[in-house]
């Protein structure tokens, strides 16, 4: 009963929070995209700027904007904020803040036969949202310039399906402007969006395990973090339940500060002797000492 009613606040403060980003809803009526002061700021998770209902900006397009201009200029305000939200909290925003994250878990709830990834073939599939990172969010918008002069988001252009679903999708619904300009690029990031969400149907997060570059970025900072996943080695029994339990697959008593953690807090509900606890520095976030970190034999 804990874990469940942990599992429901866990997904209402998702909902609460995508609802609060994304309350323009005007937009939504007259087809039109919020320029008001709050557009200055980053929201931490996965929020598309062209959104009819967004009131901030998403941090990965910031970045690529100032990457693609034609001065060339690197992007230490955005790359800033997002270092002290990962310093702060790692892949927190991942598994609390990010609207296309539920969508993903309540597709994935769907009663079907669900995908189990071969180990090897997930370690690699891991990989790939740091090189999206790499390549289509630093790397490309930096240094590549077209006839004009300017860059391009890759990443937003081609890739991303929030953008997608959040900003391109109601865009054309509302806009018959914009519907008679419909060509292959959009129909491209339709079909790749339907992909995304069909997958998620069978496999847990998909774009969020494989191709995330917000959550990429935020994983550098996970073993560094003021907020930690602690293990006390002397309650730990071995039972194995808390990575059982984990919908991200990671071994929580091998490295419970996995790059791969979301912060959820599923294995911390579910262990039966208190061994792992979140932590803020030194202390307990209830306020104790911090537990020892020492591994079971």
């Amino acid at each position: 009963m804990k874990r469940k009613s942990h599992a429901a606040l866990r997904k209402a403060v998702q909902a609460i929070w995508g609802l609060l980003t994304n309350a323009h809803l005007s937009g939504f009526v007259k087809g039109t995209i919020y320029q008001g002061p709050l557009k200055r700021f980053c929201v931490p998770g996965m929020n598309c700027y062209s959104c009819p209902g967004a009131l901030g900006a998403c941090p990965i397009g910031a970045m690529q904007a100032l990457f693609n201009g034609r001065r060339r200029r690197f992007a230490f305000s955005v790359v800033g904020y997002l270092a002290a939200v990962g310093l702060l909290a790692g892949r927190f925003v991942c598994g609390w803040l990010c609207l296309f994250g539920l969508l993903q878990e309540l597709l994935y709830k769907i009663p079907t036969p669900k995908l189990k990834v071969p180990e090897k073939a997930d370690r690699v599939l891991r990989l790939l949202k740091y090189g999206v990172l790499l390549i289509l969010v630093f790397a490309l918008p930096f240094f590549w310039r077209g006839e004009g002069g300017a860059g391009e988001p890759f990443f937003c252009k081609y890739l991303c399906p929030v953008g997608t679903l959040e900003a391109g999708a109601p865009l054309v619904l509302l806009r018959g402007e914009l519907r008679a300009a419909v060509g292959l690029l959009f129909r491209w990031k339709l079909l790749w969006l339907a992909l995304i969400l069909f997958s998620s149907v069978f496999v847990y997060r998909p774009f969020c395990k494989y191709l995330c570059p917000l959550g990429a970025f935020y994983s550098l900072f996970q073993k560094i973090s003021l907020l930690r996943l602690s293990l006390d080695g002397e309650k730990c029994v071995s039972c194995g339940k808390c990575e059982r339990t984990c919908p991200m697959d990671v071994r929580v008593t091998a490295d419970p500060n996995s790059a791969e953690c979301i912060r959820c807090g599923a294995c911390v509900r579910s262990c039966p002797s208190g061994a792992l606890h979140f932590t803020g520095g030194r202390w307990k976030l209830d306020g104790g000492a911090s537990p020892s970190r020492k591994k079971p034999e």
